[in-house]
């Protein structure tokens, strides 16, 4: 059997198996906020790791073949809280404060938050814990990180999971073609020209700790949150935006973007999708399969905002560990010949 028949097959097989183990449980009405779940604070392992001079900090939890989760804004490791207590069974976890936020170092300048330096406190992680390569799960600007590591540096990239954040030639695509888009994009036009000084830069509201928390529902949560915004660099997550964000006329970046095409992915992918998503529009997700050279797996969730690792927690935990385990299984049976 060639390898392309041996592709197919395993495409096939995986979402057969993967969409039955879905009817195995409904999906549950996504959930605004998850009621004051602090437990895994208890148990969570605490560290630092040197990317260049910046030290980038972690929380870790379990042993087993190494994941790395990679938040986005305005957020920090807390995040994953859920899916860390889940996946820590059979993973060895390790959530970051991307450098800027909470207890990571916060350099200045613009320069120092280009793509590249993103991606390499990601492959500083993987090599702290003298690992080769890493399940990577990122969402939002974790998830746009998690694009480019798993684009550039294949080799350390052993599975790839997506939440909330489209491929970069689908953003570019809709950035340069549709409009909602554009429009929903305009805070990020904002934070590129804009200050934390500006009175008005956070959707009508000064840059606060207070106001950074304000998809956050629970109050024991929110203080939570409040206080690593309280430990962050405001500057820093602007500059997320000042080095990386797409800049006008996107129809000439769309263009250019054809020309020099990324490499195709070389992973297995999993990608996660609320459909509330008002910062993200679901039409970029169209063709992502043609940017793809493994299995690819996309679960929409309607009813379900941008953070969907909380809105949605129950049913995103249950996902990636169903998915996980077919990929390993499938990848024995195939071992197996």
């Amino acid at each position: 059997m060639d390898k392309i028949t041996n592709s197919l097959l395993k495409t096939l097989i995986l979402g057969t198996m993967f969409f039955s183990v879905l009817s195995m449980f409904a999906i549950p009405s996504p959930r605004k906020q998850n009621q004051g779940e602090t437990t895994i604070l208890k148990h969570v392992k605490h560290g630092y790791v040197n990317s260049g001079g910046v030290n980038i900090h972690y929380a870790e939890l379990g042993n087993g073949p190494l994941v790395v989760m990679i938040h986005g804004f305005p957020d920090y490791w807390y995040t994953w809280r859920n899916q860390m207590a889940v996946l820590s069974k059979k993973y060895h976890v390790v959530a970051i404060d991307q450098r800027g936020y909470n207890k990571s170092d916060k350099p200045i300048g613009v320069e120092n938050y280009t793509m590249k330096k993103l991606v390499g406190d990601v492959a500083a992680v993987i090599h702290h814990f003298k690992q080769e390569k890493a399940i990577i799960i990122g969402h939002d600007w974790g998830g746009a990180v998690a694009w480019q590591f798993a684009i550039n540096l294949p080799d350390m990239t052993d599975k790839l999971i997506i939440l909330n954040i489209t491929h970069p030639n689908g953003m570019l695509r809709e950035l340069a073609n549709n409009p909602t888009q554009q429009e929903s994009s305009s805070y990020a036009r904002k934070f590129i020209d804009g200050t934390v000084e500006d009175p008005t830069i956070l959707f009508g509201k000064p840059m606060t700790a207070e106001n950074l928390a304000f998809w956050v529902e629970d109050s024991v949560t929110r203080i939570q949150y409040v206080s690593a915004f309280k430990r962050s660099s405001f500057d820093a997550m602007l500059n997320f935006y000042k080095a990386n964000y797409t800049r006008e006329p996107y129809m000439e970046e769309w263009k250019k973007a054809q020309e020099n095409p990324l490499p195709k992915l070389k992973m297995p992918l999993l990608i996660f999708h609320g459909l509330e998503d008002a910062a993200i529009n679901a039409n970029g997700l169209n063709n992502t399969w043609e940017w793809v050279e493994k299995d690819m797996t996309l679960v929409t969730v309607p009813g379900s905002g941008h953070f969907i690792q909380q809105d949605a927690s129950e049913f995103v935990t249950k996902t990636m560990k169903s998915w996980l385990n077919l990929q390993t299984e499938l990848n024995r049976a195939y071992d197996r010949g």
